[in-house]
């Protein structure tokens, strides 16, 4: 049953948290696309004065080179300069500390004075962002460690310190939530849009589903009743249409994409016994016991 809103009703025990938190939640549930969480994401920032977004993704918290992807709620070209310098470039809160951290912090010129010592150049850059809205912030770190990945959600508004301060004091648990909700949810979709963003055909597809169930060429070519070259053939149209370089780099991209299961999630039958550790009280040892 769905309400006049569109959401599900909530149960009396979900209404615990702020409305606006628990509003977000039910409409990312029946989200559909990635598109579709960012807007929610977006419409959260707006309805907390904070209307300038950023979402930036890495694909390897241990390099931060490897972006995956950046979105803004607002046009972010005039950025595009002092990202082009690398000096500058390295000492945004994403690099300095999302890649090591997990705390939230504030961050914009209003806050600059908390943080690490930030070269004239980039204070140049939080000069500039003040003038035009993003004065300042609430950044919330955000880590998946399978495949590993960093990402940081950043709200901003044209604020003082005080006033910030008082956003995030009333609604940083709120922000904090949505933004790791929010993450999750657009990550998966992401990875689900990645052939259609790609414009990876069916047979492509298929292709990739047997290469990440671990599938020689041969064996590949018997199932598809096609030859072994063209399989190799298929394949090196992949390799080029993802810019990727072998055959162990397609069968990662088909766990991430969702293509084939991890194989982390089927080491185990389901007639596998389930660990249980249970804490003793304090003295005690913890007990350990398989059903």
């Amino acid at each position: 049953m769905i309400d006049a809103s569109g959401r599900r009703p909530l149960l009396a025990a979900e209404r615990h948290t702020p409305e606006l938190l628990h509003g977000f939640l039910a409409d990312l549930e029946a989200t559909q696309t990635s598109a579709e969480v960012w807007a929610l994401i977006v419409e959260v920032g707006q309805t907390l004065n904070l209307p300038y977004i950023d979402f930036i993704c890495a694909n390897n918290f241990s390099n931060w080179k490897r972006t995956l992807f950046i979105r803004t709620s607002y046009d972010s070209t005039w950025l595009n300069t002092h990202n082009n310098d690398p000096e500058t470039s390295k000492w945004s809160y994403f690099r300095t500390h999302a890649i090591n951290c997990l705390t939230p912090i504030a961050v914009g010129l209003e806050f600059a004075d908390e943080f690490h010592h930030i070269p004239e150049q980039r204070y140049k850059v939080l000069k500039e962002a003040a003038k035009r809205g993003l004065r300042a912030g609430f950044s919330i770190p955000l880590r998946l460690n399978a495949p590993p990945q960093a990402a940081l959600i950043t709200f901003c508004g044209d604020h003082s310190k005080r006033e910030m301060r008082h956003i995030i004091q009333t609604h940083g648990w709120v922000l904090n939530t949505v933004a790791m909700m929010g993450h999750q949810r657009y990550l998966a979709h992401f990875a689900a849009e990645f052939t259609e963003r790609n414009q990876i055909s069916d047979k492509q597809r298929e292709l990739l589903e047997m290469i990440g169930a671990g599938l020689q060429d041969k064996v590949i070519a018997e199932k598809l009743e096609i030859s072994v070259s063209a399989v190799r053939q298929r394949m090196k149209n992949i390799l080029s249409k993802t810019g990727l370089s072998n055959r162990a780099d397609l069968a990662a991209l088909a766990m991430s994409a969702g293509l084939v299961k991890d194989p982390l999630n089927r080491m185990h039958n389901e007639e596998a016994g389930i660990l249980v550790e249970m804490d003793d009280p304090p003295g005690g040892k913890n007990l350990v016991k398989y059903r």
